[in-house]
């Protein structure tokens, strides 16, 4: 429920908690993880060890990343696994460069706009057949590991195998969003068989074994990418869809590649910012940046009116061209260098006034040619990788084809219906995407791999993370754990949402005064408390000096950073 008496019942002031802090850090939950030879950071302790353990076997930071997200897949099934996407930016020592890899699958060729419009659909249901597209993190796995990968892939992930025999035991988080989705998704065939005990949704501290996963990270292990996409496991796909009025096909999964992509990036204050270009929505950070660097941050505190106004009123800015322009660059374009120009920037602050705007339209760039996981490693030769990975909604579609142990990914919900759109569904396109790694360095060098899991809240919350270390000075433990902002309301890039009009709406985390509160009203702002919006962050950095990896996991979910 939200409301603002629920939000002025829960809000704090900042001091508070303060002044006993012996290291002086108001928010930080717990001390930086610090070590000299690598470093795992994941959103669940047991998948941080296995990360950690693939380290000290002498794998790569890869190595490490993979081992870590095929546990989570298995761990974390309400928000990643197999039958999902996987984006990723990796920084290799040996290059002194950063990659790439947009690992996101396409819609089924068979399906077309005309056969949504003939049945009366004006949005794609988030559930069931319609939304599933092409799951692209196997492919993901083995182009990364075969470019920056070290140990064979049967190593990487014969410790998820081996949980997923022997059983792992369920955090409360995770049994509590598992319950969640038992009840909207058990109608689906093979979701009740694979993923409930006698129709239950497994409880905290039991243990949960899924075979049939064992099974195919097997298959997966010894047959290589193929034998997900062109094998027994294509075949179970295709015809489990087309028994369950589905379109996704073997020759969809056959046909299916990822593709390596240039990381963008941006300047703020000395610190170039990167992310992906779409069809990811990490640009929108960067405009936010942009936007906000022309503020003084060192003379507006943390938390203050002034702090949560200028954000607020960037992201509304950032997210109009967000929802005109981030789509399928292979059938639609954006004009990336014109929205991430300074010029353009500065051109569009002017509409950043000392009140609340109740709507924003996209601007004009000058033209040029869901529930997630996060993750973050870096190994002992300074390679580093920031990667996240998702079904979208929850445990995605529901669907969880014969036998395979996985659940096939809604993210196909996120196209739009409506023709000339540039994310109008196509076939064979890939949907406008929320998931976004993020990584950071100065002077050309790394300083800093992230990310901050959670649909919208992404950008936001990269923008709050890089804000909170060079502005507001914060430690990379504090920068996770300071309250946030939330922004909801904006234009969206899918369904039929209709514009922004009413400014939307101001959800402050726990920890911001009733001064703040009452201040942003008096500004127009409409502000309620909402529960657990906020994200999931991870973050690596180095630190050049002392040449030791610094971690952090944050308190909202079950991560753990932990080096060695």
């Amino acid at each position: 429920m939200r409301c603002l008496a629920a939000a002025l019942l829960l809000l704090l002031p900042l001091a508070a908690g303060a002044a006993d802090r012996v290291t002086g850090k108001a928010f930080a939950t717990r001390s930086e993880v610090i070590a000299p030879h690598g470093m795992v950071a994941t959103s669940q302790p047991l998948a941080t060890q296995i990360g950690l353990d693939i380290l000290k076997q002498g794998g790569t930071a890869l190595d490490a990343a993979i081992a870590a997200n095929a546990a989570l897949g298995l761990m974390e099934p309400t928000g990643n696994g197999i039958g999902g996407d996987l984006f990723a930016i990796v920084w290799d020592a040996k290059t002194q460069k950063l990659y790439g890899y947009n690992g996101s699958g396409r819609s089924p060729k068979s399906l077309t706009l005309a056969w949504f419009v003939e049945h009366g659909y004006k949005d794609i249901p988030p559930t069931g057949p319609l939304p599933v597209s092409v799951p692209g993190t196997v492919d993901a796995w083995f182009a990364l590991h075969g470019k920056f990968g070290k140990l064979p892939m049967k190593t990487l992930l014969a410790p998820t195998v081996r949980y997923a025999r022997e059983g792992f035991p369920l955090s409360e988080l995770i049994a509590y969003y598992w319950q969640q989705s038992v009840p909207r998704l058990s109608k689906y065939p093979g979701f009740k068989e694979q993923f409930t005990r006698d129709g239950a949704a497994p409880q905290k501290g039991e243990r949960w074994t899924n075979p049939n996963l064992a099974n195919t990270l097997e298959t997966i292990a010894k047959g290589g990418r193929d034998a997900f996409y062109k094998g027994r496991i294509a075949q179970t796909i295709g015809d489990y869809m087309k028994a369950n009025a589905g379109f996704l096909s073997a020759e969809d999964l056959a046909a299916h590649r990822g593709e390596w992509v240039e990381p963008v990036s941006t300047n703020y204050r000395g610190y170039d910012v990167w992310e992906l270009p779409p069809n990811g929505q990490g640009v929108a950070a960067l405009a936010m940046l942009n936007l906000l660097e022309a503020y003084d941050f060192s003379k507006i505190p943390f938390g203050s009116v002034e702090h949560v106004h200028l954000f607020t009123e960037a992201k509304k800015l950032a997210f109009a061209d967000r929802a005109r322009y981030f789509a399928d660059p292979a059938f639609a374009r954006a004009p990336l260098a014109g929205l991430l120009s300074k010029d353009y920037a500065a051109e569009r602050r002017k509409l950043i006034g000392d009140t609340a705007a109740k709507s924003v339209d996209a601007g004009h760039p000058p033209l040029d040619d869901g529930d997630t996981i996060y993750l973050t490693t870096a190994d002992k030769d300074g390679n580093m990788v920031s990667l996240i990975q998702s079904n979208y909604r929850g445990m995605g579609s529901g669907m969880a084809p014969t036998g395979l142990g996985f659940i096939l990914q809604d993210r196909g919900e996120m196209f739009v219906l409506a023709e000339g759109h540039p994310n109008s569904y196509a076939p064979g396109k890939r949907p406008f995407h929320t998931i976004i790694p993020a990584f950071v360095t100065k002077d050309g060098k790394p300083w800093l791999s992230f990310g901050v899991m959670g649909g919208a809240m992404q950008p936001q919350g990269h923008v709050q993370i890089v804000m909170n270390l060079i502005d507001f000075g914060m430690n990379l433990q504090e920068a996770g754990d300071a309250p946030r902002i939330q922004h909801d309301g904006s234009t969206e890039p899918t369904g039929q949402a209709t514009a922004m009009r009413d400014g939307g709406e101001i959800n402050l985390e726990t920890g911001y005064s009733w001064e703040t509160v009452r201040g942003l009203m008096q500004k127009g702002h409409k502000v309620t408390f909402a529960d657990g919006p906020y994200g999931g962050y991870q973050a690596i950095a180095w630190d050049e000096k002392n040449r030791v990896w610094i971690g952090a996991s944050e308190s909202r979910k079950d991560g753990q950073a932990a080096g060695y």
